[in-house]
């Protein structure tokens, strides 16, 4: 028999979550509680998750969207119809999965939802599925975190996330597949990579003098083309942005 957690809520009587009191994972809740504080990472709260059960919400009625906040910004609850599960929409426009690290979390988010618990493989597995690129993890806090699209990937295959940035600097790895994806030639005379300001990494490009703004069109094409084209991007990169100076 379950126990009740703290909310007054029980998860189902589902093998093999049947002896699950609906807690977080104390690694996962001392994680959570480092970031919190300013002393953990979101590589730390993803290695913690990783491993873990988590609580997909149902719902049992979607007739309206709901307004809910994430890192500040307030977006809207997508109603997915079949099942009552649903995706939430953040603030770049991507869709993502919401998922709890326990009962109490869930119930401070949408006190009608009913937790289904799962693994968190087969949780980022079924975004992967459904096309939603990222998870929020306790979407209602009191700490929530955007888990990126390759962490995600990384989460599904069960395997360790190697993040494209790590303490200000962006891996080697990443740093090296950029470049060498970006051709240069007479109208690019430089390609650089830096943490980015408005997504996770910033391709500087320094180009030729004098290009028209067909020229620049095509320079940008090509190059994104080449960098959704390149596998270590793909994978390891969750949002790029591009940055054009003039070449000295």
């Amino acid at each position: 028999m379950t126990r009740p957690a703290s909310g007054g809520r029980e998860l189902p009587p589902s093998s093999p979550f049947a002896n699950d009191d609906g807690a977080a994972d104390p690694q996962l809740a001392s994680a959570l509680g480092r970031l919190q504080v300013g002393t953990g990472s979101l590589p730390d709260v993803v290695a913690a998750l990783a491993g873990t059960r988590v609580l997909i919400p149902v719902l049992a009625e979607l007739n309206v969207a709901d307004v809910v906040v994430h890192a500040g910004t307030a977006h809207v609850v997508d109603k997915e119809a079949s099942a009552g599960i649903v995706a939430l929409r953040v603030p770049d426009g991507r869709t993502a999965l919401p998922v709890f690290s326990s009962v109490a979390t869930m119930a401070a988010w949408r006190s009608d939802a009913r937790p289904v618990p799962t693994v968190v493989a087969r949780a980022a597995l079924s975004a992967v599925d459904e096309g939603w690129e990222v998870m929020v993890l306790d979407p209602g806090g009191p700490v929530t975190v955007l888990v990126p699209r390759p962490a995600v990937w990384a989460l599904a295959q069960q395997v360790a996330w190697e993040p494209a940035v790590l303490a200000g600097r962006v891996a080697h790895t990443v740093r090296a597949a950029v470049v060498g994806a970006v051709t240069r030639g007479p109208e690019v005379a430089r390609v650089d990579v830096e943490p980015g300001r408005r997504a996770e990494i910033a391709v500087v490009l320094s180009l030729a003098p004098g290009l028209d703004r067909a020229g620049l069109d095509r320079v940008l094409a090509r190059v994104n083309a080449a960098l959704a084209a390149d596998q270590t991007v793909a994978s390891r990169v969750d949002s790029l942005e591009l940055r054009v100076t003039t070449a000295r």
